[in-house]
């Protein structure tokens, strides 16, 4: 069994739900009776978040190696971060990866193209929705990415940032973003909906509308329990 390494912090609570889940999900293939070995690295959101918000993209591969090389360090064989947004400078930070890395867009891509998804609809932080890495990623799986218009992303991004982020989940803010989720289904013909943000099943937690909601937390867990197991 390999152990996994972690960059968590990106935030706090959805470092907290990807080991819940990584446990449970260990324990859905393996039964009750051993855990996953995993090595956590919490590091600082605000500072990976002054780096993107400048545009630094050698600064914030340079600060997510840091995290790498203290889980390789300490003894992981593999390594995951737990966010979407720093996989803008995924290809370039696993190429100076000493240990391999799972990409949360990669296995989001191909779980999208498993179910048969040819057009689907992102929402995550401003900087995932406005980049172009998952639309990458999509494009060679020939799946479409359509994201909200520029309003509705200010809304998304105030919400993450003020509330979501932080631990807060209001009724009100749950409706905002269904409305926005329902005009991409109504106007923009999405099959389907990628929560490009780790906190955003913390919020949407069940599929709405008739389409599926991908739970890139979700996604990404599976995955590395899977790599995690290879071998045994």
């Amino acid at each position: 069994m390999k152990k996994i390494g972690m960059i968590g912090g990106f935030g706090p609570e959805s470092t907290l739900d990807y080991y819940r889940l990584i446990i449970d999900r260990y324990h859905q293939l393996q039964g009750e009776g051993s855990l996953p070995e995993i090595i956590i690295y919490s590091m600082d959101m605000y500072i990976l978040l002054t780096l993107v918000e400048q545009k630094r993209w050698d600064d914030v591969t340079e600060f997510l190696l840091k995290g790498v090389n203290t889980l390789h360090k300490a003894g992981a064989d593999f390594g995951i971060i737990s966010a979407n947004t720093p996989h803008i400078v995924y290809d370039r930070l696993k190429s100076l990866s000493p240990i391999p890395l799972i990409s949360i867009i990669e296995e989001t891509g191909k779980k999208a193209k498993e179910i048969g998804l040819h057009r689907v609809g992102l929402v995550g932080t401003s900087f995932t929705m406005q980049s172009n890495f998952f639309q990458k990623v999509f494009e060679y799986n020939n799946i479409s990415i359509v994201v909200p218009r520029e309003q509705e992303q200010e809304y998304i991004q105030h919400k993450l940032m003020t509330e979501i982020e932080l631990g807060q989940f209001f009724d009100e803010t749950r409706d905002g973003l269904l409305t926005i989720v329902k005009r991409m289904v109504d106007e923009d013909s999405i099959q389907g909906l990628i929560l490009g943000c780790t906190e955003l099943p913390l919020i949407l937690t069940k599929d709405e509308f008739d389409i599926p909601f991908l739970n890139t937390t979700k996604i990404h867990v599976d995955s590395a329990i899977k790599y995690c197991l290879m071998g045994n």
